[in-house]
């Protein structure tokens, strides 16, 4: 009996390991398009791309593994909200991968027009904060700290005000110099890429509150300005 609760705590480990692994690499795809947009390093975009295979495969990986676990451990109460949250979390962190890939994907369209770079600096500002929240989020998972997790949660406005602000101020700068709108519009692309990374982050922040304490949130999300984010999506 001891050595089969010794093995299914291995099992729940590995697959602990294996989400804050795939984390990891959506880090890395993150932070490097945003360096190759800042940049306009081709070479780096194109291997952040490229690397997107292994983060999809990590997120299979994991997917099969918590299956394999449900049908011969048959968890329940914490230890099943552990494997629900790993699956849920992969999930997560592989469509952040994506997003950062999606990024990666405009650098290389852009290629070489670079009309200003002052019209980074919104960007890459956001960025950074979308980061600290993926950062944050991931450090909550691993610790278990529900607390740091619901920290992250009350910070998803303060990415849709400064996606907000930036929609504004591109579009001010296309309006003053037409030579500025492909550019423009490919910062707006990265721009909602980098919004939807924060929702993610929001996203793994309420799974960790599920896991945790095994209770979801009764109010919504703190959001910012609604009426850029609701012309947003009815153009897309």
């Amino acid at each position: 009996m001891e050595h089969t609760v010794s093995a299914y705590d291995d099992d729940l480990k590995a697959i602990a390991r294996r989400v804050t692994e795939a984390g990891g690499l959506a880090e890395r795809a993150v932070a490097s398009s945003i360096s190759a947009l800042t940049r306009l390093d081709i070479g780096l975009a194109q291997q952040v791309i490229a690397d997107d295979k292994l983060l999809d495969n990590l997120q299979r990986d994991i997917e099969e593994k918590t299956i394999l676990i449900i049908a011969r451990r048959q968890p329940m109460a914490v230890d099943l909200r552990e494997i629900v949250a790993a699956m849920r979390i992969a999930n997560d962190v592989e469509r952040i991968g994506d997003l950062g890939k999606n990024i990666a994907k405009r650098v290389v369209a852009i290629n070489d027009v670079f009309p200003n770079k002052q019209l980074l600096t919104g960007l890459e500002h956001m960025a950074e904060i979308a980061l600290q929240q993926l950062k944050a989020v991931l450090d909550a998972y691993a610790a278990h700290d529900d607390h740091a997790a619901y920290a992250v949660r009350q910070r998803d406005d303060e990415i849709d005000a400064l996606y907000t602000s930036l929609f504004r101020e591109l579009l001010t700068y296309m309006m003053e110099d037409p030579r500025n709108i492909t550019f423009c519009i490919h910062l707006l692309f990265c721009a909602k890429n980098i919004e939807r990374i924060g929702d993610h982050a929001t996203n793994i922040a309420e799974t960790v509150h599920y896991m945790v304490t095994g209770l979801t949130y009764g109010d919504e999300r703190p959001k910012a300005d609604r009426s850029i984010v609701a012309a947003d999506e009815a153009g897309s």
